[in-house]
């Protein structure tokens, strides 16, 4: 059995940012997706849930069931490519600071619990990043998880908050948003692969 796998939700429409594929913008000179996927390092499988992009290389695709069917529907199609991996990672695709020592925080932080995700700065959850007992991440899924809400889904489970660190949280939903990390983000740039 693996430790950790990862899961990356990089699925959504990114009407406020008039469509653009929101995981491949540049932040630094970095895609969005590649920094989820460096945060996952060594998770196995590593499952990006959304439609396959060119030169992403190193991991599995899944597609959520309807396709734009939310995050507890994309959260189901990678689950279903995780086999027997005690402990799961599940991050957005469209994070702009998170780093591979934010899993491992989340994944000590968990002790006892059923997971634990990332509390911004406002003090309100991240669900969408967070480390899960895959076992107990199953049992909470629905049924139906099309347009299922994931607050519901995931607030039913015995969760450990950890505060963020340096606005390791912060995602990329707007132009504005865009323009802030871009600024103020100068990671180095590793090509895919």
């Amino acid at each position: 059995m693996t430790e950790l796998a990862g899961i990356v939700l990089a699925g959504g429409a990114a009407r406020r940012l008039s469509g653009v594929d929101k995981p491949m913008l540049q932040i630094g000179g970095k895609p969005l997706l590649r920094r989820a996927i460096d945060a996952l390092e060594g998770a196995d499988p590593l499952v990006v849930v959304g439609p396959e992009r060119a030169g992403v290389t190193g991991v599995r695709w899944a597609r959520e069931d309807p396709p734009g069917g939310g995050p507890v529907a994309a959260l189901a199609a990678g689950l279903a490519v995780v086999d027997a991996a005690a402990w799961v990672a599940v991050l957005a695709g469209d994070l702009a600071a998170i780093r591979k020592s934010t899993v491992d925080r989340l994944r000590a932080a968990v002790g006892s619990a059923d997971g634990a995700t990332l509390v911004d700065g406002e003090g309100r959850p991240q669900w969408l990043i967070g480390v899960w007992r895959t076992g107990r991440l199953r049992a909470v899924l629905p049924a139906e998880p099309a347009n299922a809400s994931l607050r519901k889904v995931l607030g039913a489970l015995e969760v450990v908050r950890v505060p963020e660190v340096a606005g390791e949280s912060a995602d990329v939903d707007t132009p504005e948003d865009r323009l802030r990390y871009s600024a103020s983000s100068q990671p180095s740039y590793r090509p895919w692969g």
